[in-house]
């Protein structure tokens, strides 16, 4: 007798372009959007702003504490809304309500509204609008998460690597209050429109294909069997060492980034640099973050995240020890390249270890959980360097000090146990 059984043979979709792809750029983009609320997009304008509303430094890093503490507090909610309503509704009104806040900022005149200013600046800039860019990326992509945030590092690094200059110069031809109500208006008529235009449902809500295989977003959430991850709640993943490990670690690269950023201008001249040579490196630091974006991305593909953490933790507490030594413009062009570097790893880590690590489902609130911690470091940077220099005459203590929690960060980055998906 001869069997007649049925066999069928899986046959795989087309390929087609991955609108993911589009997501990447339009998060990057919003990234870049957030530049005011950022200590290095307000570094632009501190000189000529502590001037004209006579502001002293500590005075103005305790303002710059209080804002982006109160500011963290938008991440609460911000992550749910996402997972909720989607990203298109919050991206779009978080983009023009950080508009009107930077134009509104533009006319300020005293110091209270100064300081509502910038709480609304890092609130909606720093905190909300980038859980939300960084989000996006994280719950179109699964297999190539990595990949997808290398590309997505590169093209926010070229964006602010543009905005830098062109904001910079634009503060120097025509003053700060014409830069800053020329960022109001991108916010508004451009990253807004973009963002309702662009940004469209997460991939298992219209079933895109990813190279030929239909995603399995929706039961990654649920199936445990065949290699599917579940995707982990914010009370499990907080309960995890590896999320704090990870968390500080990155947190702690935007303490030593908001305070250099904020100050930098004067620790170089403690050095006795002129104006150009900040200018100079920051650019540097740009370029070089670049190339660590990529090199991440690419190596993080096929190695662990937590090995491009340990070498950036390496490399940041080097170039932190150096820089009170740094005694020639070569000297300071090769301290910059070292934070440049490690700031790239560093961003591809926090914005892949969450969705690769606990999975998409809850990311909205996860990485709002990593952002706060991110956020609060961020505010400490500034006011612990304007603390060290009034009190010892000099930023090294601080520099020393902050070298050596890097360093025990590293190691333990390399020890803690890491979930498997």
């Amino acid at each position: 007798m001869t069997s007649h059984a049925t066999s069928t043979t899986a046959v795989p979709l087309p390929r087609r372009f991955y609108y993911g792809w589009v997501i990447v750029g339009v998060a990057a983009l919003a990234m870049v959007g957030t530049l005011p609320g950022r200590t290095q997009g307000l570094g632009l304008i501190t000189e000529p702003l502590l001037a004209e509303l006579g502001i002293g430094r500590v005075a103005y890093a305790q303002m710059n504490l209080g804002a982006t503490l109160a500011g963290a507090l938008f991440a609460f909610g911000v992550g749910s809304l996402i997972d909720r309503y989607g990203s298109r509704i919050v991206l779009t009104v978080i983009s023009a309500a950080l508009g009107v806040v930077v134009l509104a900022m533009s006319r300020v005149e005293g110091n209270a509204a100064l300081l509502a200013s910038i709480v609304l600046t890092r609130g909606l800039g720093q905190t909300a609008l980038s859980i939300v860019s960084l989000a996006m990326v994280g719950k179109w992509f699964q297999r190539r998460l990595t990949w997808a945030m290398g590309v997505y590092t590169v093209a926010m690094s070229v964006g602010f690597m543009l905005a830098f200059p062109a904001v910079g110069a634009l503060v120097l031809s025509a003053g700060w209050r014409q830069a800053w109500s020329a960022i109001g208006v991108f916010l508004i008529a451009v990253l807004a429109p973009v963002a309702w235009l662009l940004t469209r449902a997460k991939p298992d809500e219209i079933g895109e294909v990813i190279d030929g295989e239909r995603t399995q977003d929706a039961a990654a959430k649920s199936d445990p069997v065949n290699g599917v991850r579940v995707s982990a709640n914010l009370a499990d993943v907080l309960r995890e060492p590896s999320f704090w490990i990870f968390a500080l670690a990155s947190a702690m690269y935007g303490l030593v980034a908001s305070g250099i950023g904020l100050f930098n201008e004067a620790i170089l001249a403690e050095r006795g640099f002129a104006p150009d040579v900040y200018h100079r490196a920051l650019a540097v630091t740009a370029i070089t973050g670049l190339l660590g974006n990529f090199s991440a991305g690419a190596w993080a593909e096929k190695r662990s995240l937590r090995a491009v953490l340990v070498v950036a933790m390496v490399i940041l507490g080097a170039a932190l020890a150096a820089l009170p030594q740094v005694s020639n413009v070569n000297h300071v062009m090769l301290q910059a390249i070292a934070m440049g570097l490690a700031g790239g790893f560093v961003m591809v880590v926090f914005f892949s270890f969450w969705g690769r690590t606990f999975g998409n489902a809850h990311l909205g609130r996860i990485q709002g959980a990593a952002q706060v911690i991110t956020v609060i470091a961020s505010a400490a940077g500034p006011l612990a360097l304007a603390w060290c220099v009034e009190s010892t005459g000099s930023y090294a203590f601080a520099f020393y000090t902050v070298a050596v929690a890097v360093t025990l960060l590293g190691v333990a980055a390399a020890f803690v146990r890491i979930p498997e998906p």
